[in-house]
């Protein structure tokens, strides 16, 4: 299914746990920002109207998607914060490099969730141009991304209890 005309927001099958007590970190690049700024204004929006406060909102800026990992790395290991949400958009161009970095994106949040102790949304945008990017945002993508970082938190907590 196409995330064009698939929203998470509309079809939840689960609440949205209680996320009064959560903590986030959110990482988000300046590279696209035009785009990222826009998802990061969508994710602290829908964590404050779900019950975070604003002081449990931590907010970092790395220059480029690739930066990403690091980042986030660094923020579980010292941020005191209960999930972390990358957000960064990257668009094709003419050379190889768009899947340079999606690849290396991907490898790196996705080893910080298998090894790590928190969840790590993966909030990277990988389109083929502007117009699938906006579109993106259109979407509330940016929402989503919230939405699934307090699910997880959630899920974590009932784990590690």
């Amino acid at each position: 299914m196409s995330s064009s005309t698939f929203s998470y927001a509309e079809n939840q099958t689960t609440p949205i746990p209680d996320a009064y007590e959560m903590r986030f970190g959110i990482i988000v690049t300046e590279w696209n920002n035009h785009i990222t700024d826009a998802l990061l204004e969508q994710a602290v929006s829908e964590l404050v109207a779900n019950g975070v406060a604003e002081q449990n909102i931590t907010i970092n800026r790395v220059p480029g998607s690739f930066e990403l990992v690091y980042a986030a790395a660094q923020l579980a290991k010292f941020g005191h914060v209960n999930g972390i949400i990358a957000i960064g958009c990257v668009i094709k161009g003419d050379t190889p490099h768009f899947d340079y970095i999606c690849q290396g994106v991907t490898q790196g949040l996705t080893e910080l969730n298998a090894k790590g102790d928190i969840p790590v949304i993966f909030g990277l945008l990988t389109v083929n141009n502007n117009e699938q990017a906006e579109e993106r945002v259109k979407l509330q993508k940016g929402k989503e991304f919230a939405v699934t970082a307090i699910k997880m938190v959630d899920y974590a907590w009932k784990y590690q209890k």
